[in-house]
Formats: C-alpha cells, sequence, structure tokens
C-alpha cells in the first residue's frame, strides 16, 4: 500500500507492505519538488541542489516523528543545536 502527499517543495510517499518481513520493505521516502531549472541555493558558496530523495525506514520514520514533536512545539521560536 502507498500513500503520498505533494506540498510545494515536498513529495512525501509512505510504502507499506503487511505480508513483508522483509527489512526495509516499509519505508517512507521525502524528494524535493525543486526543478533542475529551479535549483535553490544550499548555503554554501558555488552549490545548489535538485531533485534531492531522502529514503527511510518507518522505524527511522517514527525516531524522527518523535524528535520533531518533542523539539518542535507550537509558537517557539528558538533553536538548539546539539
Amino acid at each position: 500500500m502507498t500513500t503520498s502527499k505533494s506540498i510545494k517543495r515536498f513529495t512525501y510517499q509512505l510504502n507499506r507492505n503487511p505480508t513483508s518481513h522483509k527489512a526495509g520493505a516499509n519505508t517512507l521516502t521525502i524528494k524535493d519538488n525543486v526543478g533542475k531549472d529551479n535549483a535553490h541555493d544550499t548555503g554554501t558558496k558555488g552549490t545548489s541542489t535538485f531533485g534531492t530523495t531522502v529514503t527511510m525506514t518507518v522505524r527511522e520514520a517514527r525516531a524522527l516523528q518523535k524528535f520533531l514533536n518533542e523539539n518542535l512545539e507550537t509558537g517557539e521560536s528558538t533553536s538548539t543545536t546539539s
């Protein structure tokens, strides 16, 4: 089963296979929708990116979700780097 959602800059795609017991069968993919002609600056002089894709297992996605839920509070404007 595949579920996806697109917003202006990203497409999120969740692939679930309830019958597979193979590691990595259930994944979350986040794809940057910026096209090659619309490459955006990465903040590093002379470099740009386009079409970046990040794929992670559902277990890794849940760890990311927990991190975001714990650290992105509504209305919070400060950032902490560890």
